[in-house]
This record gives structure tokens, sequence and C-alpha cells, in this order.
């Protein structure tokens, strides 16, 4: 079967179930986007790696990186490959001493791990055809309906809160360790910043 590659394109909090975040995945050579809901631990640790913040401690996918590498293990790939109920099935692809060995992983640490490793993330046609939202907009519309669903019900908007208001809730989102919510804010005060 041909694999189709993923990118990471986005990470929301989900209006849909309470503590959980959408894991948005989109297709490198087309405009199919993959959702996956995941846990909050989850969603922080990718975010932790994606916008290259340092955690205090090693997290738990830290970790893992860590024991791996000390044992010559590295991941080559993620592959997403059955959808069933609604649940993805995902494998490391990993390589030690040029044996390859598949292990069966949640997607959310799967893909957790593929960004700390910097592999790719595959899937296949039957997958993206059954569970992708084909989307016609272009990636800038996408980008937008992201920021306005992300927010959490409590909180406000982030462009209705002044640039000191918006440094006070990004100090009190990193004291709390709650790194989603800090690179949304950051974001938000380079833009404002920017301008």
């Amino acid at each position: 079967m041909e694999k189709l590659k993923l990118d990471i394109v986005g990470l929301s909090y989900s209006q849909t179930q309470s503590g959980a975040y959408a894991l948005v995945l989109g297709e490198t050579t087309g405009k199919r986007r993959l959702p996956i809901i995941i846990g909050g631990f989850e969603a922080q640790a990718i975010a932790i790696e994606l916008e290259k913040m340092t955690p205090s401690r090693p997290l738990t996918h830290d970790l893992f990186k860590n024991f791996a590498e000390e044992f010559n293990i590295n991941i080559s790939e993620v592959i997403i490959y059955n959808l069933v109920e609604g649940i993805f099935f995902s494998k490391l692809v990993c390589d030690k001493d040029g044996e390859e060995i598949e292990i069966d992983s949640r997607t959310s640490d799967a893909i957790a791990l593929a960004v700390r490793f910097n592999c790719p993330i595959y899937t296949y046609e039957f997958v993206l055809g059954s569970a992708g939202i084909l989307l016609e907009d272009d990636f800038d519309k996408e980008e937008e309906s992201l920021q306005e669903n992300d927010s959490e019900p409590q909180q406000s908007s982030p462009k209705s809160i002044s640039l000191e208001e918006l440094n006070q809730q990004l100090a009190i989102a990193l004291e709390n360790e709650d790194y989603e919510t800090a690179s949304r804010i950051r974001d938000e005060i380079n833009k404002r910043n920017s301008n």
C-alpha cells in the first residue's frame, strides 16, 4: 500500500470534548486534513516540542527518546495504519543496528515521539479517505478558523485583550505549565509587536 505523508497543521482545544484537544494533520501533497482527538497531556507534549520549549524536567516522551538514543534505537517513521470505530491505530517503525522493528502505539504518543525524533508521519489512503476532511479554502482561512475556535469557553479571545493583560496571562500559563495556552498567547503577542 502506498503511504501518504502528513504534516502537523494545528493543535487546538476541542470544543466537543472537555479536556481534549484536536490535533490536525494535513496531507503534504493535497488539501485533506485528518483531525484526531487527543488528551491534554499528549497535546502538551506535542506543543512543547513544536514550540521548542524546555520543561524543567524531562516529560515521559523526552525520557523515551533519551532511553532509545542511549540504546541506539531510532524511530524512522510513524504510520497511522488503521481506523476502527473512530479509534486510530499507529505504529512506530524503529531501527536498531540495521534491523527494522515495528511497535504498536497510541496515535497521540506516536506523534509526540515523531516530533522529537524529527521523523515523517504517514497514513494510508483508506484511513485518510474515511476520516479526512477536504478543505476548499486555503491554509490562511483554516488557520483563522482554528484560532477562532481554539480558546476555552471561559477565556476571552486574545484579540480583545490588551497587550499588558496578554503578558500577565502568558506568565500565569507558564507558571501553570500550560504550554499550549502559552504558545497561543505568545503568538498573539508576537503578532501585535510586529505590527
